[in-house]
C-alpha cells in the first residue's frame, strides 16, 4: 500500500524509481539485500518495507513481527550505508510510543514508558530501526532519518479477514455483510478507543516533503490531526459501503491502545499539511476495493 502510493507520488516528478516487491527481494536475507544495494547504488531510499497487520495478527505472531521487521530494517540500513546512499527515509509507526503516552503524542515521548502489549514486537523492531538511523547519522554524518505515520489506510491495503488493519477489516466485513443481506455486524472491543487515520497518499506526500529538507529532525510524526472512535469509524465505513444494518460491539475482545493521536506540529512547522479528509479517503479506498475485487487483484495476504 505505502510503496504503491510512493510510486504514484514520484511518477509526475520524473524520478528514476528503483522498486522491488517482497517476492523480488527478501530484505530478511542479508546477502541478497547487500547485493541489491551494491548493484543499484540508489541516491535516496524511501523505506516502506514492513510486515504489518491488525491486533489479531500482532497477537498471534509477535516473534515474526519482531524478527522480520528487525531483519529488514537492519539489513537495509547497513547495506544503504555501505553503498554510499545519500539519504535514507525510514518509515516507522506511532506504535513506537508508550501505551499511555501524553496525547497527542509528541516525538519526545519515545522510550518514556511501556509499550502497548498487543503490538510490542512490531514496535520494538521499528524503534530499533529509528535508533539505528539516528546513530548512523550521528556517527557517520549520513542523512538517515525517520517518519512515524499514524494508522494508515487507502488503495492497495491488505484485506485479509484476520490480519487486516482496522479500516480494511471493517470495509471487507461490511461489504460482505451487505452482499449477504446480513442484519448486523459485530466489531471487536468496546468501540470507545480513539484512532487517528491517515490516507496513504497523504503519507506519500509527507515522505517526499521530508526528503527535501536540508536538516530534518531524527524523527517526526505524520498524521491527519483528526480523531474518531472505533465505533464512529465503523459507522462511517458502513455508510460509505452502503451497509444499513446494526453495528454491535464485543467487549470481550481487546481494544488495543485507548488513544493514539499524533502531535504533528513539528512536521507542520516544516510546511507540510494533510489534504484528504477521512470521508473522502474512505470513499476513494472503497472505490479501489471494488475495482481490485472485481479484477481479482484484492490483496488478502
Amino acid at each position: 500500500m505505502v510503496g504503491s502510493a510512493l510510486v504514484r507520488a514520484l511518477e509526475p516528478l520524473g524520478a528514476e524509481v528503483i522498486a522491488r516487491t517482497s517476492s523480488e527481494l527478501d530484505l530478511r536475507n542479508q546477502a541478497a539485500t547487500a547485493a541489491f544495494f551494491h548493484a543499484e547504488r540508489p541516491e535516496i531510499v524511501l523505506f516502506a518495507a514492513a510486515r504489518v497487520g491488525g491486533i489479531q495478527a500482532n497477537i498471534s505472531a509477535p516473534a515474526e513481527f519482531l524478527y522480520d521487521n528487525l531483519a529488514m530494517a537492519t539489513h537495509a540500513i547497513q547495506a544503504a550505508h555501505d553503498a554510499g546512499c545519500e539519504r535514507f527515509v525510514f518509515l516507522g509507526s506511532t506504535c513506537v510510543y508508550p501505551r499511555l503516552a501524553p496525547q497527542p503524542m509528541p516525538e519526545t515521548a519515545l522510550l518514556t514508558g511501556e509499550l502497548e502489549p498487543t503490538n510490542e514486537g512490531y514496535a520494538l523492531a521499528k524503534i530499533a530501526g529509528l535508533k539505528l538511523c539516528q546513530f548512523y547519522r550521528q556517527q557517520y554524518g549520513v542523512l538517515f532519518h525517520t517518519l512515524l505515520p499514524n494508522n494508515l489506510y487507502g488503495p492497495g491495503d491488505n484485506y485479509h479477514p484476520e490480519r487486516a488493519h482496522v479500516v480494511a477489516s471493517l470495509m471487507r466485513r461490511f461489504h460482505e455483510a451487505k452482499e449477504e443481506g446480513r442484519s448486523s455486524v459485530v466489531i471487536w472491543g468496546t468501540g470507545r478507543p480513539l484512532r487517528e487515520l491517515l490516507y496513504v497518499d497523504d503519507l506519500a506526500s509527507a515522505v517526499l516533503h521530508a526528503a527535501t529538507l536540508d536538516d530534518p529532525p531524527d524523527w517526526m510524526n505524520v498524521g491527519s490531526g483528526e480523531e474518531v472512535s472505533v465505533l464512529e469509524l465503523a459507522q462511517l465505513v458502513a455508510e460509505v459501503v452502503g451497509f444499513r444494518g446494526k453495528i454491535g460491539t464485543d467487549p470481550s475482545r481487546p481494544d488495543g491502545t485507548p488513544r493514539k493521536a499524533a502531535d504533528i506540529s513539528l512536521l507542520r512547522s516544516t510546511g507540510w499539511q494533510p489534504r484528504v479528509s477521512l470521508r473522502d479517503g474512505l470513499k476513494q479506498t472503497y472505490e479501489a476495493f471494488l475495482h481490485d475485487r472485481e479484477r481479482g487483484l484484492l490483496r488478502s495476504l
